[in-house]
């Protein structure tokens, strides 16, 4: 797993390591806890950014549009599928069919959501996004 983040790769590390020392039984306590460092790291991340951006728009600058944008849906897309195996495992076993449905339902929703959000036109654009 290649990562920009040492920190993260070290909780992964720690959390495998305790899977094996603890076994399956406290797998999804294990899964819950990584997945809150991670979104915490995602979290931190997006703060960081946006405040990068108002400080740039403070200064009179435009907000600079990603140069690559299909890899951003595309890597967001395929985290959210990596992010599905756990929690399709989760869901099932804690509740069966119904589990899984509920599951991919929030799964479809945030990569839709995610996906019309990308589309919205920011303030000072046009319907094809060049500036005014």
């Amino acid at each position: 797993m290649a990562t920009h983040d040492p920190e993260l790769r070290r909780e992964l590390d720690a959390t495998l390591q305790t899977r094996r020392e603890l076994g399956p039984d406290y797998e999804p306590e294990l899964l819950d806890s990584f997945l809150e460092k991670v979104e915490e790291n995602v979290d931190r991340r997006v703060r960081r950014h946006l405040a990068e951006q108002q400080v740039q728009v403070a200064r009179g600058a435009r907000p600079a549009r990603p140069a690559h944008a299909f890899w951003q849906r595309f890597g967001f897309a395929a985290l959210s599928l990596v992010l599905a195996v756990p929690l399709t495992a989760i869901a099932v076993a804690q509740a069966g069919p119904v589990g899984l449905i509920v599951c991919w339902a929030g799964i479809v929703g945030v990569n839709a959501a995610h996906r019309a959000g990308a589309r919205t036109p920011r303030p000072g654009t046009d319907h094809r996004g060049a500036a005014d």
